[in-house]
């Protein structure tokens, strides 16, 4: 940089700028005073070189410089375009490429930490679980945060180094990364903006930082207002949505005059028309509705219908309540749960449920209410095409483009985490046969109901979900090592465990899956404050990393509870076994799904097609829109995985007739 010269000055004069002190102003040595125009200058300013033009929407093209604007203690990069700022810009360093147009005032005010730091009073609006939102905040360590109360030297330590991390971000002077474009905007008050970054019509943006990048520019739309935040990168928020002291995580997309105060959202959420308040929302939570409120809760993978509503407030000691639905829950239109309660992973929720439901021990189920009362049947979902649907898409919904992903998300549907349910489920629905007899017509369970129908069905349907896992697991195994496996002794070495981590119970960390054993190991060096926050991310990255030799580790121990006996003494019959009882839960499974695709092909789905012709051209109407069941994408998948599966239940047997 070097100071302007007296004719530079002379011509910045003439254009209508002034200074009360030009030698505060330095500029680039190739800077050229005719494209800065009208512009006021304060403090210590430098500018660089203005030698682009820009293309706007429509064809227009605009030269690069400054015209119509107030500057104080501003660094302008090179061919940068600032053009009526209707106030100022105050204590900026702004990235080159980056075009500013029609603003009202970009500052900071005194020293800020960008939103770094805030707590956000999660789950509980009464306080007790502020969790500090910082720039590199995860899932995995926010569940850890928010719901391990219990440890409180530990939860001590992680909040110093978020303090400490958030320290650091402080300053007086705030940025404006490459290639952003401002347009049209309101105020900008103690914001940090990562490179890229489009932030178009948005009314007020206070305290809060940006994370966008070139990989995954981050998109803030007209009326949107947001105050004490942290915003991740390859987010989109638009018309007029309101975010107030939220962590808003990779890929998430906010629209339709949404409403999110105090809550945490992690990867590829979606909020729109609807409102959040202390809510815990886990990857994948999804609401697309009005009148739909989730408070107080911890989502994950959820689907809220429209209108699905929870109450945290009992009219005593103020809204100090909180539930918790795990992941993969569903909730229909017009639902409404009454906190405390807790939902089982991958149920449905019907109705309205006044009674505290804890449903935990039995995934897969359907919430139903009955007149007034909340009937469980379990398992249920395992079934549904719904279900299978919500599987498959999740992975293909991942809106993250950054290669530097915050969240380690495991989409398997059958995991550890999961069979553990089902498998103590399984024990639930027994122990209610023999205390309440197995001819009891309704069974009494958690402040639920269970017809004996569904409780016989159920542990028929858990059996059928813990062998097909069971199975994919060993067949995994064998598959991998099936190069190695020419005798009886090769086939117990291949499946004798890596590692003896992941037997026991699992956990959800909000996307992860991973050992509790590993998950308590963690915490306990972060008890001892060994750890620093890059090292406790990378220990999730090793749990993600290594999920399926844990699994198998799991997988294992279980097969050997059931055997009764090691791994190492496994016989070819008992694996030829094991094989036949996942095929036929695979196929009998597949089936199930594949009848209850059918009910969206069947008479009562085509009402309402066809309308002014007869039942021909009913049927006609609806498979040029629909299609017909026998053509349809999902079902002749559904029917290709049972061919698939069927083969390699041949593969595996016939491998195991060339060991002997």
């Amino acid at each position: 940089m070097r100071q302007l010269t007296q004719q530079e000055i002379n011509r910045l004069e003439a254009q209508g700028c002034f200074s009360q002190n030009w030698a505060d102003v330095t500029v680039a040595e190739r800077f050229d005073a005719q494209h800065v125009k009208d512009t006021r200058f304060s403090g210590k300013c430098e500018l660089g070189v203005f030698e682009t033009e820009f293309d706007l929407p429509g064809g227009l093209k605009v030269h690069s410089g400054i015209y119509h604007a107030t500057l104080h203690n501003v660094s302008v990069g090179d061919n940068c375009h600032l053009y009526n700022i209707h106030n100022y810009i105050a204590n900026y360093r702004i990235g080159k490429n980056t075009c500013i147009e029609n603003v009202n005032a970009v500052l900071v005010d005194g020293v800020s930490t960008f939103g770094n730091g805030v707590r956000v009073p999660v789950m509980n609006e009464g306080g007790g679980r502020e969790i500090p939102i910082f720039n590199e905040l995860t899932a995995s360590l926010a569940y850890v945060l928010t719901l391990y109360r219990h440890r409180p030297k530990m939860i001590a330590n992680l909040e110093k180094r978020i303090d400490d991390y958030s320290a650091a971000q402080a300053s007086d002077m705030g940025y404006i990364g490459e290639n952003v474009r401002i347009l049209n905007c309101g105020s900008i008050k103690n914001v940090h903006i990562g490179d890229c970054a489009q932030i178009v019509g948005t009314s007020r943006l206070k305290n809060g930082t940006i994370n966008s990048n070139r990989f995954a520019p981050v998109k803030l739309g007209s009326g949107v207002k947001c105050t004490d935040f942290i915003i991740c990168s390859g987010v989109e928020i638009n018309d007029s949505t309101l975010v107030d002291k939220c962590f808003v995580g990779q890929g998430c997309v906010f629209d339709k005059h949404y409403s999110a105060g105090e809550s945490l959202f992690f990867s590829n959420c979606q909020g729109m028309h609807g409102e959040a308040c202390a809510i815990f929302a886990g990857p994948y939570t999804v609401t697309h509705h009005k009148s739909t409120l989730l408070i107080a809760g911890l989502f994950s993978f959820l689907n809220a219908g429209s209108g699905s509503n929870q109450s945290n407030h009992m009219y005593k000691l103020g809204p100090i309540h909180q539930g918790v639905a795990e992941r993969g829950a569903k909730t229909t239109s017009d639902s409404y749960l009454l906190w405390p309660s807790r939902i089982g992973a991958f149920s449905l929720v019907m109705g309205r449920h006044t009674h505290h439901a804890d449903t935990s021990d039995l995934p897969f189920s359907y919430l139903i209410e009955n007149h007034s009362e909340s009937y469980l049947v379990p398992g249920a979902n395992l079934r549904t095409v719904g279900t299978i649907r919500d599987a498959q898409k999740w992975p293909k919904r991942d809106n993250r483009k950054d290669p530097d992903l915050l969240d380690q998300i495991n989409f398997n549907l059958l995991s550890p985490y999961t069979i553990q349910k089902m498998w103590r489920g399984r024990e639930v629905l027994h122990e209610l046969q023999t205390l309440s007899g197995l001819n009891t017509e309704v069974y009494g369970y958690k402040n639920c109901k269970i017809n004996n129908s569904s409780l016989v069905h159920g542990i028929e349907l858990y059996t059928i979900g813990i062998r097909k896992f069971l199975g994919n697991s060993l067949i995994s195994r064998i598959e991998k090592n099936a190069d190695h496996i020419h005798s009886l002794d090769d086939l117990h070495k291949a499946l004798v465990p890596d590692t003896q981590i992941g037997k026991g119970e699992w956990v959800d960390l909000a996307g992860l899956i991973a050992p509790k054993s590993e998950v308590s190991h963690l915490l306990d060096e972060l008890e001892q404050d060994t750890l620093s926050l890059d090292e406790v991310r990378n220990r999730f990255k090793q749990m993600h990393a290594n999920y399926y030799s844990y699994e198998w580790t799991w997988a294992a121990e279980k097969i050997e509870t059931e055997l009764g006996h090691p791994m190492a003494q496994i016989t070819l019959d008992e694996v030829r076994t094991i094989i036949d009882n996942w095929q036929n839960a695979v196929v009998e499974l597949d089936k199930m799904v594949y009848n209850d695709a059918r009910k969206e092909f069947d008479l009562n789905s085509q009402t309402g097609f066809g309308v002014d012709g007869d039942a021909t051209q009913q049927q006609a109407d609806f498979e040029s829109v629909r299609g017909s069941f026998d053509n349809n994408t999902f079902v002749n998948a559904v029917l290709e995985h049972i061919r698939i599966k069927s083969a390699l239940g041949d593969k595996m047997r016939a491998l195991l007739d060339a060991i002997q």
